[in-house]
């Protein structure tokens, strides 16, 4: 589904980034008796006694850092309590109901992401292609080695099923990744590079695959090092710089790989004894894993392809050949929100912020999410700052007031129900499977989590005890943050077990 932005008055909205703080290393607290006691929640009878009691638990957790909570009745909309309700904090994955809701208000709940195959040439009598096939891809996360729940072939599979169904036999050229649908900034602003090596923190590409994870194995094989992938790929530029060493079981192999050409080097040596090594690494030119798993799925089909792999745009007069879609939007933030996964978010921040014209670029998007919050929850523009769509960010901005405006509204939305069902529930699933077991918030309380080494942090719904809808967000900015969870798991608790 795609509509037509008003950049210049999307762009009205856009301000300058917030500077990045210098991380400093804070001293561990000292713990007291006073301090160490357990955080309890409690049953309070009437809206001053609720307010009491979660300001209480969280001035049990305020030894050092920064909190911003607020805590609104659905069902009489009146406020119960606040602190801080405007700071404008650090959300990490809380971020992701900012995300999920403006990719469901753009896409809709049933919406798909296509990845297409075109051809440059025509396909002559003899099933010879004289020219490329690329490989284009709008964004889809979910693009895997895996078959989708509700098909027995993995994309690939399927992809290169279609284009030997269309009469290829042979292609003289290349296959190209196409991931031009983003911009082609990899690593969003404000990441810090300790991240980049983390499964966590993929680059963002509109044309991705498998997460862009790629295993590397490595095993001696008549005297030599063989290297294969999982999943397989082919095409892509390898130096093997490994050596055999007879007699040993070890090995000690490294991994790169050169950020502009995309060529793998590996490197080291491995004991002739040694079993199979495995090595995972996040890569940097995802279009080019992408392409080369197509590739390798052409090759196994028996389609021949002369050329290698490359990066680039396809031409507008390329002929579509072949495409595979993606799991409709709700499945997809059902998986995104339960797992927490930075990737989907990512991919879906950009996708809800392309248009005819416009590129995916989380610029694009920050601009877009604060017209629809501005237009449709009431939240003022400055109250949100998206560097990216995850929260891994240091850039990132929310204030507590504007995650439950955000909240107030997805209750009214069409997709309301998609977003609520996709957060993880107290003590029964996903990252709050093992938190507030045995309280009234368990079973009930539906929220998503962020957790960073600088933030803990909570949004989402609670039915308390005579039946009545809460919305809450509680984020907490510091160090000391295990003590500030424990008291986030109380006040959840707590409001569970509030009757007016």
């Amino acid at each position: 589904m795609l509509l037509t932005l008003a950049l210049p008055a999307l762009l009205a909205f856009q301000s300058a980034r917030t500077p990045a703080r210098p991380a400093a290393r804070a001293k561990k607290p000292v713990r007291t008796a006073a301090a160490s006691r357990s955080i309890a929640f409690t049953r309070p009878a009437g809206t001053e006694s609720l307010a009491s009691d979660l300001s209480a638990m969280m001035g049990q957790a305020m030894r050092s850092g920064k909190w911003g909570a607020i805590v609104v009745s659905l069902s009489h909309g009146d406020t119960l309590f606040r602190r801080d309700a405007d700071a404008s904090l650090l959300p990490a994955s809380t971020m992701k109901l900012f995300t999920s809701a403006v990719a469901l208000d753009r896409l809709g709940a049933g919406g798909t992401l296509r990845t297409e195959v075109f051809r440059t040439a025509t396909i002559g009598n003899d099933g010879v292609l004289h020219g490329d096939l690329v490989l284009r891809g709008a964004g889809d996360p979910t693009l895997s080695a895996r078959a989708p729940e509700d098909s027995s072939e993995p994309p690939m599979i399927a992809l290169a099923r279609q284009i030997a169904d269309a009469g290829v036999r042979r292609v003289t050229g290349a296959i190209v990744g196409d991931a031009s649908a983003f911009e082609d900034r990899r690593v969003p602003d404000g990441w810090r590079n300790r991240y980049l090596g983390a499964s966590y923190a993929a680059r963002v590409s509109a044309l991705s695959f498998n997460e862009n994870k790629l295993g590397v194995l490595v095993r001696p094989f008549s005297g030599r090092a063989e290297i294969s992938f999982r999943p397989a790929i082919s095409g892509v530029p390898i130096s093997n710089e490994v050596q055999v060493v007879a007699g040993k079981r070890g090995s000690k192999i490294g991994v790169s790989e050169d950020a502009v050409s995309g060529r793998l080097r590996v490197t080291g040596w491995i004991g002739s004894l040694s079993k199979e090594r495995d090595y995972q690494i996040m890569v940097e030119r995802p279009e080019l894993l992408a392409a080369g798993a197509l590739r390798a799925a052409l090759t196994a089909r028996g389609v021949i392809v002369e050329g290698a792999v490359r990066a680039a745009t396809a031409p507008g007069d390329a002929t579509r050949l072949a495409f595979v879609t993606s799991p409709p939007l709700e499945r997809i933030i059902a998986q995104m929100n339960g797992e927490s996964n930075n990737h989907f978010a990512e991919l879906l921040l950009r996708s809800a912020a392309r248009d005819v014209g416009v590129v995916g670029s989380a610029e694009n998007a920050n601009t877009l999410m604060r017209r629809f919050l501005y237009e449709k929850a009431d939240v003022e523009p400055m109250s949100v700052f998206a560097a990216d769509g995850s929260g891994l960010s240091t850039l990132d901005r929310v204030t507590p007031r504007a995650m439950v405006q955000l909240l107030g509204y997805a209750r009214k939305a069409p997709w309301g129900p998609v977003l609520e069902q996709s957060l993880p529930v107290a003590g029964e699933t996903e990252t709050l499977r093992y938190r507030m077991r045995n309280t009234p918030a368990m079973g009930n309380l539906h929220a998503k989590t962020g957790t960073t080494n600088d933030v803990i942090s909570l949004g989402g719904y609670v039915t308390a005890r005579d039946g009545e809808q809460l919305a809450f967000s509680f984020i907490y900015n510091g160090r000391d943050r295990w003590r500030a969870r424990e008291a986030i798991d109380a006040m959840g608790a707590t409001m569970a077990g509030f009757a007016r």
